[in-house]
């Protein structure tokens, strides 16, 4: 039974149910709310009633959420903040301001371009409420396409009919360096001279990983050690610590800089790239049409970055996937 159908849930028990799942104690939860102990376990005991099955397990004082719970508690998160957005949104209408907005993005686009493209926005546009969310490439693509965000900014692929792609642009990846290291001298790094050092990249082999393993091959590289992570600024503090050299997308290493790192170019033209979606003919509020066109300008000001033809398919996938590559069967 869906608590989206169901008359007998009201948004009371959603509150009491989150509340114990981010405390972690129905004790923690009453003290959220402000409501007593009693009164949040009768709540939940009423919610579990309404939908046919136990949200938590409970063992003495002590209580975990059963599997049917962890699913339903997603569905909870997504509801209650809708609902938020509903408000927030209905405040601004009645108070003639820019409505609620909000932004997906991966999390080096999300750190890396986002804040200055907001910061170049007129304050006038910028509404009261706004959320960023830092999301997997996979979900951005999803938040945008469900229209639980205004519009997102992305690795690609983001080829989808419900989507429109407002600009694709490409930005060479870079290689990070501690500022102490003999190649931080050089104005572009050799990845030949990378062939005895500990490699830093990222991990995801569906993605950039693909194209920067790629690279190495082709220069003959074959890293004795390396570290995955699954975020361009892990990579960064790890070049800090002197772990190695990392190989990341530019939006990180020049929105977020480290102390103690420095950027520099590669001789190999490793793609990293983005763009701009929003949901498919829906039009676009003046502030959400502001953003867009400022993070595009924060993203050409990175080296090396290149606008390429949103509308240009074969182009797009020949820098993708190369021009004799099927989208099939290759990663990207």
């Amino acid at each position: 039974m869906s608590f989206m159908h169901s008359s007998s849930i009201d948004v009371r028990q959603l509150e009491a149910f989150a509340a114990v799942m981010s405390a972690g104690s129905v004790t923690g939860a009453a003290r959220l709310l402000g409501r007593s102990q009693p009164a949040v376990t009768r709540l939940i005991q009423d919610l579990e009633a309404d939908i046919g099955y136990a949200l938590l397990h409970r063992n003495g004082p002590r209580i975990t959420p059963t599997a049917r719970g962890l699913l339903f508690h997603a569905e909870v998160e997504r509801h209650l903040s809708s609902l938020a957005h509903i408000r927030e949104r209905a405040s601004a209408i009645g108070l003639g301001e820019p409505v609620s907005l909000t932004i997906a993005a991966t999390p080096s686009l999300a750190a890396g371009v986002l804040p200055q493209a907001i910061a170049a926005v007129a304050p006038g546009l910028i509404p009261r409420h706004l959320h960023v969310q830092a999301l997997a490439a996979e979900n951005v693509v999803q938040a945008v396409l469900a229209r639980s965000a205004d519009f997102g900014i992305s690795s690609l692929p983001l080829e989808h009919p419900g989507l429109d792609v407002h600009w694709v642009a490409h930005a060479p990846c870079v290689v990070a360096l501690a500022d102490s290291d003999p190649l931080a001298n050089s104005e572009v790094v050799k990845l030949s001279e990378l062939a005895a050092r500990r490699i830093i990249t990222l991990a995801n082999p569906y993605r950039l990983r693909h194209r920067i393993d790629e690279a190495l091959e082709k220069a003959g590289v074959e890293p004795q050690q390396m570290i995955d992570v699954n975020a361009s600024m892990t990579a960064l503090t790890m070049v800090r610590a002197g772990l190695g050299v990392a190989i990341v997308e530019p939006a990180t290493v020049v929105g977020v800089p480290i102390e103690g790192t420095v950027m520099r170019m590669l001789d190999h033209d490793i793609p990293f790239l983005f763009g701009a979606i929003s949901p498919a003919a829906l039009p676009m509020t003046a502030t959400v049409a502001a953003v867009i066109d400022a993070a595009r300008a924060v993203a050409l000001a990175m080296p090396g970055c290149r606008l390429l033809d949103a509308g240009g398919a074969d182009a797009l996938a020949d820098t993708v996937y190369g021009p004799t590559a099927s989208p099939e069967r290759v990663p990207t």
